[in-house]
């Protein structure tokens, strides 16, 4: 693929995209709250280690350290290299094909641990409610409909998925919109009086924040389907920025004043806050609020990972078949190749775990800080309409505490396990691999990029 600032779209992976209807800036927050966010989903954990005073501190602070700086680095490198691939493309020609490579390899990596965690969570939370239906091998056969159903949705190209997720996130957020204006109604609720936390874990309560303030970076690879990306990136990074934050911070906010006691929230404690503050019928909407997000986070990055191949595939790194798109713009040899590979890895069980996400998405993510300083000193004269203040400097400054808040993170979960395998250790045998398959595939003869 042409490492051009406005590459030609005559080939394979462009091809015939200027005359498709692109993304506009709406959908691309939207769109983008599903691969960072999903809904307040996951904050749980968050409180029960923290409390709710140092949770709203967590949420207000992390994304200070963590989201703004991979929001400003976005917006920059979008707008001055909008190619579809985004950060492939990014840390290939800042740093070169090998760290390009990496690049695509950590997150495609990634994707297999990051993928499996939805439909699991799809059927848990019809589990909840209806747990005939997820019995037995039923469960199995509903987690593997959704990935068939998000893998035709994304056949239709990305303006469908864009303009899809609007009407799943007022889907989504109308509950939690309800829950709000129950709990500030309700005082305390049925008498719950507020305890001392059993078990403090500031550092934890950090770094699940982390792991919610994940996926800014996505959006960037499907550029080259974006209207108007020069001015639109940065405008749909710091909107969802904000609907991110709002809407992590008044659903805890809210719930605080209720008294309800933080040693009780668990993993799907949305559900049972719900049933506390607003009987039945808000727990069941909270509970469909959590499966609409799982099927909007789950199309949202698969809209996202599914263009990597597609550009690896142009630069030969894979079978050219990967680079044919259909009439609506949907590389779809790879989006089928990515559902059946997730479709294949769902049953085994992998679910997010933190410190792969963070070793394998942050790494990724600080590549592409990597290559923002690397542009600005190999390419001082490229267009940027969006750019990072502070010159040189500031580029560099900006990636220091997303740096040193994935150190913080890898030491705190060293000692984490997958089964009997230490998390740290497969972390780093994936990265190996990814060096590994590189070098490979240099003695393989191969054709010439598309």
């Amino acid at each position: 693929m042409s490492a051009s600032i406005n590459p030609p779209i005559s080939g394979p992976g462009n091809g015939g995209m200027k005359a498709l209807r692109k993304i506009s800036v709406v959908p691309m927050i939207t769109a983008t709250y599903f691969m960072v966010a999903g809904g307040p989903y996951g904050l749980e954990d968050i409180v029960q280690k923290t409390g709710y005073t140092a949770t709203l501190l967590i949420l207000v602070i992390t994304p200070l350290l963590w989201s703004l700086p991979t929001a400003l680095m976005v917006s920059e490198l979008a707008t001055a290299i909008p190619d579809e691939g985004g950060f492939y493309i990014w840390v290939r020609r800042g740093m070169g094909r090998f760290w390009g490579f990496q690049e695509s390899w950590l997150t495609l990596a990634g994707s297999i641990f990051e993928m499996a965690l939805y439909p699991n969570l799809c059927i848990a939370y019809i589990g909840r409610f209806m747990p005939g239906l997820v019995a037995g091998h039923r469960g199995l056969f509903l987690g593997l409909g959704m990935i068939a159903f998000c893998t035709a949705w994304n056949f239709m190209g990305v303006r469908s998925v864009g303009e899809g997720s609007v009407w799943l996130n007022i889907a989504l957020l109308i509950p939690f919109v309800a829950l709000i204006i129950f709990a500030l109604g309700s005082g305390r609720a049925g008498g719950a009086v507020a305890v001392p936390l059993r078990h403090v874990d500031l550092l934890g309560g950090v770094l699940i924040a982390m792991w919610n303030y994940m996926g800014w970076d996505n959006l960037s690879t499907i550029a080259g389907e974006v209207e108007a990306p020069q001015r639109t990136y940065s405008r749909a990074m710091f909107g969802a920025v904000i609907l991110v934050v709002v809407s992590y911070l008044l659903p805890v906010s809210a719930v605080a004043r209720t008294g309800i006691d933080p040693n009780s929230w668990t993993t799907g404690g949305w559900v049972d806050v719900a049933q506390i503050i607003g009987g039945k019928t808000l727990a069941v909407a909270i509970g469909i609020a959590g499966l609409i997000g799982a099927i909007g986070s789950f199309s949202a990055l698969m809209l996202s990972f599914t263009r990597l191949p597609l550009v690896m595939a142009e630069d030969g790194y894979l079978p050219r078949v990967f680079t044919r798109i259909d009439r609506k713009g949907a590389p779809w040899v790879a989006i089928l190749a990515c559902a059946i590979l997730w479709a294949i890895c769902f049953p085994l069980g992998f679910e997010r775990s933190l410190i792969l996400d963070v070793l394998l998405m942050g790494l990724s993510i600080l590549l592409e800080f990597w290559a923002l300083v690397a542009l600005r000193i190999r390419e001082p004269e490229l267009k940027r309409p969006f750019r990072v203040p502070g010159g040189t400097v500031g580029a560099i400054a900006i990636g220091v505490p997303p740096l040193a808040l994935m150190i913080a993170a890898v030491v705190r979960n060293r000692a984490e396990l997958v089964g009997s395998t230490n998390e740290l250790a497969l972390g780093i045998g994936v990265v190996a691999a990814g060096v590994g398959f590189y070098f490979l595939g240099r003695w393989i003869p191969r054709k010439n990029a598309a």
